[in-house]
């Protein structure tokens, strides 16, 4: 008994300083922001006028059979603020895997154009995503807090359900935001949603404090690295490692890079590289005895992926161990960025990214300022727990054997296809790259995924809702087979995953494709 008092009492004295200490932090925190109180721990809201034509953009483009292009996902970024004028300039060039998905479109449109169209124009998720957003991560909080009570293995399992799904729920909400499919489309440019604000404005909000609470969250992949993956999947001369953390530009050429490098083979340089100057210890002389031998500043340049180094080590065949691996490296690494996260609120700067331009950096110092306070506020109220909560909820959907992760590792290989050259004249059989798939494993599977699972169907028709992309599924059936079908079952068909989650994932860690056909010029 006298024991367990003991213990009890140090526990309560060991409670005000971590308090202290976090007090000390924010403190710490609030005099370090360059921006203000109120300016740097709120996001800004910037009331832009947009005139009609611009407003509905994205339709009178799509609208045309002759020209459907992806300049909706254009105009869907503009919408959402992340069309910033650094990365106007450059003309607008699609990779192959993106032309793939644009001729897809462009022959539905041809076909099933009066089915198809109203899904996009006349259709948002925001009756059913708007809800779902705010119980989820209400109930995400709640968990978190109550994870604070629980020995360590039920903070796992709660975690593992419902904690991931709700957390995958978020991501698939968040982006049907930047898409532009979450809110209603208003035909004037005046037209302000629930009696107040302008959709931009909403898309803005939800998009920053929708993606809290977390632990690293997707805010920044969404805001910079998601709307150029449509446009560079694939692309080997845009997208590698190297170029993505020594860009200049303020949104990442393709942010999927930062996930598929952890499973999948890519082309191109690795990073991050750190360089810079060594402190003055490290700098002598050649020679001692030649008194003209200046001291030398020495410069040192470090090159490192945590990603890269994890699947340098997977052997073919050796799904299970590659498994390990890769939740290895992938667990790791999100740990990584959630120290990052605390670097960035006090130094207002992203290590990682050092050449990217000042408006990037204050997006990130500010949106990590903001989470941080979160966290700290979750940890005062609760403990590590319930942060050891959310960063499980964040990351296990994404690792076998958690079934949303065979969508996950499985939304972009590089699938042969071997065509029929009977026709041809020549006697050889020809062959297709296919850089997109879908994995269809019923409906209590695309509930689970809330619809994240119609992978290809989304980069067809980018602004369709997520909830709708199942009856684009059953309008085109001939461009999307069914769960039996072969995945070469034509050139025009995407790949769709076999019925059974064993035999996604070992094919997808025991052989691993390149990403998007990236090792490939074939893609029809």
């Amino acid at each position: 008994m006298k024991n367990h008092k003991s213990k009890r009492n140090g526990k309560e004295r060991t409670r005000p300083v971590s308090r202290l200490m976090m007090i000390l932090f924010c403190i710490q925190l609030i005099q370090t922001s360059r921006i203000g109180l109120v300016e740097g721990f709120c996001p800004r809201v910037v009331a832009t006028i947009q005139s009609k034509a611009s407003l509905n953009q994205r339709f009178t483009i799509t609208l045309s059979a002759s020209n459907p292009s992806f300049d909706s996902i254009e105009s869907s970024s503009s919408a959402s603020g992340v069309d910033h004028n650094a990365d106007k300039a450059a003309a607008v060039s699609y990779s192959n895997a993106a032309e793939w998905h644009r001729q897809r479109r462009k022959q539905m449109i041809q076909k099933y154009g009066d089915q198809i169209l109203p899904l996009e124009q006349q259709t948002s998720s925001y009756n059913l995503g708007i809800p779902l957003l705010l119980v989820g991560n209400l109930i995400l909080m709640g968990l978190s807090l109550q994870a604070a009570k629980l020995p360590i293995k039920w903070v796992f399992g709660l975690a593992l359900f419902p904690g991931s799904i709700l957390s995958l729920w978020q991501l698939q909400i968040l982006h049907d935001g930047l898409h532009g499919s979450l809110f209603p489309i208003r035909q004037h440019h005046k037209s302000k949603i629930w009696g107040f604000w302008g959709r931009k404005q909403w898309q803005d909000m939800v998009l920053f404090w929708g993606s809290m609470p977390s632990v690293f969250g997707y805010y920044l992949y969404l805001k910079f690295g998601h709307l150029a993956h449509h446009v560079n999947l694939g692309d080997a001369q845009k997208v590698s490692l190297a170029k993505l953390f020594d860009s200049n530009q303020t949104n990442f050429e393709d942010g999927d890079i930062l996930f598929v490098s952890h499973r999948m083979k890519l082309l191109g340089k690795i990073g991050p590289t750190f360089s810079g100057k060594l402190p003055s210890i490290f700098n002598f002389r050649r020679s001692r005895d030649d008194p003209n031998d200046r001291n030398e500043e020495r410069q040192y340049s470090i090159t490192m992926s945590l990603s890269r180094t994890g699947f340098d080590n997977w052997k073919t065949g050796k799904a299970i161990r590659n498994i390990g691996i890769f939740a290895t490296s992938f667990l790791f690494e999100r740990l990584m960025l959630v120290i990052n996260d605390a670097a960035v609120s006090l130094s207002g700067f992203n290590a990682f990214f050092p050449n990217k331009p000042k408006s990037f950096h204050d997006e990130c110092a500010k949106y990590a300022r903001c989470a941080t306070l979160l966290r700290l506020g979750l940890w005062w109220l609760g403990s590590w727990k319930s942060l050891l909560f959310l960063y499980l909820s964040e990351t296990l959907w994404s690792i076998p054997p958690h079934p949303a992760s065979a969508m996950f590792v499985t939304n972009h290989p590089s699938i042969m296809n071997k065509q029929d050259s009977s026709s041809s004249t020549t006697t050889s059989d020809e062959w297709s790259c296919t850089p997109s798939q879908s994995t269809y494993l019923g409906r209590w599977y695309s509930l689970l995924t809330l619809g994240t699972n119609y992978h290809c169907e989304h980069h067809d028709f980018p602004t369709i809702p997520l909830h709708k992309l199942s009856l684009l599924h059953q309008i085109a059936p001939e461009f999307y087979p069914k769960s039996n079908e072969s995945s070469s079952s034509a050139s025009t068909s995407a790949s769709s995953s076999r019925n059974s989650l064993r035999k996604i994932w070992k094919k997808s860690f025991a052989d691993p494709d390149y990403y998007a056909c990236m090792n490939s010029n074939i893609i029809v």
